[in-house]
């Protein structure tokens, strides 16, 4: 079966989670401001606040109303894997 296309938002939430997992945004990281990201990754700004939303779901990132996004946690590797079910 192939697979399913995703949304916009969630392919930006995972490239962030992939960042956060890498290193490449350590935890206490600030995100770049939500129109510094549509520039960055090409996408809108609806597209970078879902994404950002998800994010803080996933228990990634903390949004500070007029001081930014942070990084709080790292994601887990069992989470983000499908599963298997056969």
């Amino acid at each position: 079966m192939s697979e399913l296309p995703r949304y916009e938002y969630v392919k930006l939430a995972d490239a962030i989670a992939d960042d956060i997992a890498s290193g490449k945004l350590p935890q206490g990281a600030a995100l770049p401001g939500e129109r510094a990201m549509t520039q960055l990754h090409g996408v809108g700004l609806g597209t970078v606040r879902r994404a950002i939303v998800e994010l803080r779901k996933r228990g990634l990132v903390a949004t500070l109303p007029a001081k930014g996004t942070y990084v709080i946690g790292a994601p887990d590797a069992h989470t983000d894997a499908p599963e298997n079910n056969n």
